[in-house]
């Protein structure tokens, strides 16, 4: 599971890379036809520039409060995989004792571990593709902004502190923002799982990098829909699922669980030593 994982991440990380670099450059009005153009893209072109209009005709501001606002909305989708994220960590230790009780390579062996793997996942209350949901939640969205700024004049040319929102950020302050909030929020999440190991190693220091090249290329817009973005999970994390919160409640479990087992030992000496005296 965490192998497609992470290659459903890779795989929606270059598509998106080819769709922003193929995808068209018409103008879009409200004279734009086709669902996508004339009922997502048109509409998050239109839903910016009335964010905007609040804060002054500021687009940065209206981008990083869309952004807010997109965030609410997924958040019941994103609370429903942090819980499901949490509970598969939970029971890592089984799946992998199953792994290794069925560790040969033959048909019957391997679909007797999908089903023993199935059978756990669905007492624990675990759905395992929960995991890739927001992800595809998000995409159409990026897409959807991509293709609202670069294709409204007026968002196009829009500024926000030192950037040209339709072009890269010249100093690459957003991307390596973008990046280190991709590695914050990726390493808090992977702070509270009971196991670890060298793949979510990998995806929490490769992800970040990932990241920061691709938005080299993107207009510095979607870069600050990247950082917002970023920021509020990690806040998210922290409020959700907190790793500290989470790693001091288990290890207060464990010592509980050392000190029951210590008393019940010591429970059996005794009761061991009071039948020798007799």
């Amino acid at each position: 599971m965490k192998h497609s994982k992470r290659n459903i991440v890779m795989m929606a990380i270059a598509s998106l890379t080819l769709f922003l670099a193929g995808c068209s450059t018409a103008p879009i009005t409200k004279n734009s036809t086709g669902f996508w153009d004339h009922w997502i893209v048109y509409n998050f072109s239109r839903a910016i520039i009335w964010l905007s209009h609040l804060f002054g005709g500021n687009f940065g501001w209206g981008i990083i409060i869309f952004t807010i606002i997109i965030r609410i909305i997924i958040l019941p989708l994103m609370i429903y995989q942090t819980k499901s994220s949490m509970k598969t960590a939970e029971i890592q230790p089984k799946v992998q004792a199953l792994q290794k009780k069925y560790s040969s390579k033959d048909t019957e062996t391997q679909q007797k571990l999908r089903e023993e793997q199935q059978k756990l996942y669905s007492e624990a209350g675990v759905n395992p593709v929960a995991g890739c949901l927001p992800l595809i939640v998000q995409l159409p969205v990026l897409y959807a902004l991509y293709a609202a700024v670069n294709r409204t004049e007026v968002l196009k040319a829009g500024s926000f502190l030192w950037l040209q929102l339709g072009d890269k950020d010249p100093y690459f302050v957003l991307p390596i923002l973008a990046a280190v909030f991709t590695y914050v929020s990726s390493w808090l999440s992977m702070k509270s799982q009971p196991m670890q190991n060298g793949m979510t190693t990998m995806m929490t220091i490769g992800m970040p990098v990932i990241i920061f090249f691709t938005a080299l290329s993107v207009p510095s817009a979607v870069s600050l829909y990247w950082v917002v973005t970023n920021i509020l999970q990690a806040g998210q994390t922290l409020v959700i699922q907190n790793p500290f919160k989470i790693n001091r409640e288990r290890e207060a479990k464990a010592q509980a669980e050392r000190d029951k087992k210590r008393a019940i030992a010591k429970a059996k000496r005794k009761a061991y030593k009071g039948r020798n005296r007799k």
